[in-house]
């Protein structure tokens, strides 16, 4: 109860010098209040990582409303392309969001002839070959052009048994590797993301969702154990979350769901193999609780409908429940929480999509049909600059910026671990004990007191040695004089029966 009450009055405090230091983002105009989480998994206000600067429409580009927009991306050329959903067009975008580079809302098939989208749900520019790939949901392919608009070659529906030929084919997503192998996210699939080799031959499924292992479920499969094969047959199967979308780093794949009910695998990190990197992983991402809508009288889990990774290897996740970016470091650390349901600059009605560019975010709603530019604050270029560091493993030169970001903000966690990190590198033992100890980091604490320990043993070795040796000849002498004291008593009694005797 102490407890609770202590951290109670120590967030009230720190909530009240930030307030009135202007470094709470709705002071400085933003429709909510930057936080983030302690030690505890409790909410504490905190500095913003970033600002919201304006949001653009299709009218501030001169290409009128968007409609719905699904997707956006940002190619190598720092060229972004909105798939613009109801409008049937790829809309590209310069830079600064300024002016339209080029609206793609036709496109020559290699016959000569013109074709058009029907309803594109996702965008994608390969650095390699530098195509556009669109995932054009409607009319069941995922079309592949140049940026002339010159079409290279397109991906239907796979004739392999594998797949489900009663189903038709919804891409949703598209990613191309380096390879030239083709991601494909499809609405109507669970078994993991369709993969095409360059060809645009079907390779298989990759990077399926596991089933939520609920009493409910763990429940039916005991009982199966017992079933007749009959019985099998007929029962209804259980069948994973689909992967909403999905964002490539190099070798890596980045998914995520946005069911709100799934809490296994919401974000993965997946291999070459499809393997999770972040399986055996206690992770969470978005809110640490579920927020409750009381519209709805029901409690939303976090649904992560987008995710980003970004240059420095921050990865982003977009919360569809409460329309707010969820930032990460590439070791999945918290950085910073942006955004919310609001109807101001900054706030959101139905998000769709991110994309980041350097250090600032681009989150698309599809309900008011804008783009949001974040940009990076001080307090977050302070962040990013001592995470870039810590994560190449520069600890001991990441210390200076951890403190830095610790006495802009003494409620930021992560610094905490940082400054633990550097000082046990350092050698500072017991620095890195009482820094670890405040952020809660356990496995930092231990390696802190062994080294402590040892420091501790080394530096007093002669002390400890000798007062081993004057406690162990103490032991003996003591030892020798009960032995001869025990032999006094042992005469003395027999001295006595003699005479009694």
């Amino acid at each position: 109860m102490k407890s609770k009450l202590k951290r109670c009055i120590t967030a009230m405090a720190a909530f009240a010098a930030l307030a009135s230091s202007g470094a709470v983002s709705a002071a400085a105009g933003e429709p909510y209040d930057s936080y983030n989480y302690d030690r505890w998994g409790e909410a504490v206000p905190s500095q913003a990582g970033f600002t919201a600067e304006r949001s653009v429409s299709g009218y501030d580009l001169g290409v009128g409303a968007f409609d719905s927009p699904s997707d956006i991306f940002c190619d190598h050329e720092h060229i972004f392309y909105i798939a613009d959903t109801g409008n049937n067009r790829i809309v590209a975008v310069d830079t600064d969001f300024n002016n339209t580079v080029k609206v793609y809302d036709s496109f020559t098939m290699p016959d000569g002839t013109e074709t058009t989208l029907n309803k594109p749900m996702g965008v994608y520019v390969s650095a390699e070959n530098d195509l556009i790939y669109i995932a054009d949901s409607d009319n069941a392919r995922v079309l592949i052009s140049d940026k002339d608009g010159n079409v290279q070659g397109t991906i239907t529906k796979p004739t392999s048994e594998v797949y489900d030929q009663k189903r038709t084919f919804l891409p949703q997503r598209v990613i191309a590797d380096k390879a030239g192998n083709v991601y494909v996210v499809l609405g109507n699939i669970t078994t993991g993301a369709a993969m095409f080799a360059p060809d645009g031959s079907f390779m298989g499924f990759y990077g399926a969702n596991r089933v939520e292992p609920t009493a409910k479920i763990v429940s039916n499969y005991i009982r199966s154990i017992f079933m007749s094969d009959e019985k099998k047959a007929r029962r209804t199967r259980t069948v994973p979350t689909g992967i909403t979308s999905f964002d490539i780093d190099g070798d890596f794949i980045f998914t995520c769901t946005s069911s709100s009910t799934q809490t296994t695998d919401t974000v993965k990190k997946l291999n070459a193999a499809g393997k999770n990197i972040f399986a055996d992983l206690e992770l969470s991402f978005g809110d640490y609780k579920p927020v409750y809508d009381t519209s709805q009288n029901k409690v939303l889990s976090p649904a992560i409908v987008d995710i980003d990774v970004a240059e420095d290897g921050c990865i982003n996740c977009l919360d569809l429940t409460t329309g707010r970016v969820f930032q990460y470091d590439e070791d999945c650390n918290l950085l910073f929480i942006t955004g919310a349901i609001a109807k101001q600059t900054g706030g959101f009605d139905h998000v769709a999509a991110l994309e980041s560019l350097d250090n600032d975010l681009y989150v698309l709603d599809s309900s008011k049909d804008t783009v949001t530019i974040f940009r990076e604050t001080s307090f977050g270029k302070a962040v990013h600059k001592a995470a870039a560091l810590y994560n190449a493993g520069y600890y001991e030169e990441a210390l200076e910026p951890w403190q830095d970001v610790l006495k802009r903000d003494g409620n930021y966690h992560r610094a905490y671990v940082g400054i633990a990190s550097a000082l046990l590198r350092k050698g500072d033992y017991k620095g890195a004990m009482k820094y670890a100890k405040l952020s809660d980091a356990g496995d930092i604490y231990n390696k802190a007191f062994e080294g402590y320990r040892r420091e501790f043993l080394r530096e007093h070795f002669t002390a400890i040695a000798a007062g081993l040796v004057i406690l162990i000849a103490g032991a003996v002498t003591y030892g020798k004089f009960r032995k001869k004291r025990r032999g006094r008593t042992a005469d003395n009694i027999t001295e006595k029966e003699e005479k009694q005797a």
